[in-house]
C-alpha cells in the first residue's frame, strides 16, 4: 500500500515548542506580573501530565502556591499570565527562536515534492501552528497543508482521536493510506485510536513514555527521512 499522505503532530514533533516557546514565555509572562515563579526545563517538564496552558498554571498554584490559589483575584490573574504569555510566545517564533528539529522541514520538502500529502493534526492553536511553519519554511507554507487540524476544530484533546478523525475526513483518505508521525503516548493513544500507522520521535520531554504499538521510535538524534517513512509504512501495511 503507497503511503499517501504525513499527518504531523506540532508540540515536540516539528519543534520543541514546549521547552523552547512556551516555557521562556510563561517564565516572562510571570516576571511581567510580579510572580515569583520560574520553571527550568526539567521541571516543565513534569507539569507537561497537565495538558493546556491555563489548566497547567492551576496545577502549579494547587501543589506549589495555595496561597495564591486562595486569593479572590486568582482567575483574572491567569487569564493574564496566559495572554501575555501567549503574545511572548507569538514574539519568540516571529524572531525565529524556536527553529524546527534536525530533518524535519527536509522531510516536510520531500514529501511536497514526491506528491504525499501533508496534514497536521495537533490540539496547538491554528495562529500557533501557522506561525511556526512560516517562520521556519517561508509565509506560504501552509498552503502545503492539505489539512491543519488545529485545537480550534476539535472538543476533546488527545488521546481522544477526535483530531485525527477529523484531519482524516478532510483528507478522504482511508487511515491506512497515511502515516501519523507524533512524540508523545497520548498522541500515539489517539493516532492508533484513529487506525492510523505511527512512527514516533521522541523529544527529550517523552523519551521514557510507553510507545507500544508504534510502528518505529526514533531518538531525538535520529534522521528521519521520507524513504524511511514509506519502508515503515509498508511494513505497517503488510504487518
Amino acid at each position: 500500500m503507497a503511503l499517501r499522505a504525513l499527518i504531523f503532530d506540532v508540540d515536540g514533533t516539528l519543534a520543541n515548542t514546549e521547552r523552547d516557546g512556551h516555557r521562556p514565555a510563561f517564565n516572562a509572562a510571570f516576571a511581567e506580573v510580579g510572580l515569583p515563579w520560574h520553571w527550568d526545563e526539567a521541571f516543565y517538564g513534569t507539569l507537561l501530565v497537565t495538558g493546556g496552558g491555563m489548566e497547567r498554571l492551576r496545577h502549579y498554584a494547587e501543589h506549589f502556591d495555595p496561597a495564591l490559589l486562595a486569593r479572590p483575584d486568582f482567575e483574572e490573574l491567569m487569564h493574564r499570565v496566559h495572554e501575555i504569555s501567549a503574545r511572548n510566545y507569538q514574539r519568540l517564533l516571529a524572531a525565529g527562536a524556536i527553529p524546527l528539529r534536525a530533518d524535519i522541514g527536509q522531510l516536510i520538502c520531500d514529501a511536497r515534492t514526491e506528491g504525499v500529502r501533508l496534514a497536521i493534526a495537533s490540539s496547538s492553536k491554528l495562529d500557533n501552528v501557522v506561525a511556526l511553519l512560516r517562520a521556519n519554511l517561508g509565509p506560504n507554507v501552509d498552503t502545503w497543508f492539505d489539512v491543519i487540524a488545529s485545537g480550534n476544530v476539535a472538543t476533546a484533546k488527545k488521546p481522544s482521536p477526535e483530531i485525527y478523525q477529523w484531519a482524516l475526513k478532510q483528507l478522504d483518505l482511508p487511515p491506512r493510506d497515511c502515516l501519523a508521525v507524533e512524540d508523545s503516548q497520548y498522541g500515539l493513544a489517539a493516532s492508533l485510536a484513529a487506525g492510523i500507522p505511527t512512527v514516533i520521535t521522541v523529544s527529550d520531554y517523552t523519551s521514557k513514555e510507553n510507545f507500544d504499538g508504534a510502528r518505529m521510535v526514533l531518538a531525538e538524534a535520529d534522521r528521519v527521512s521520507l524513504e524511511k517513512l514509506r519502508l515503515w509504512h509498508a511494513t505497517a501495511s503488510t504487518s
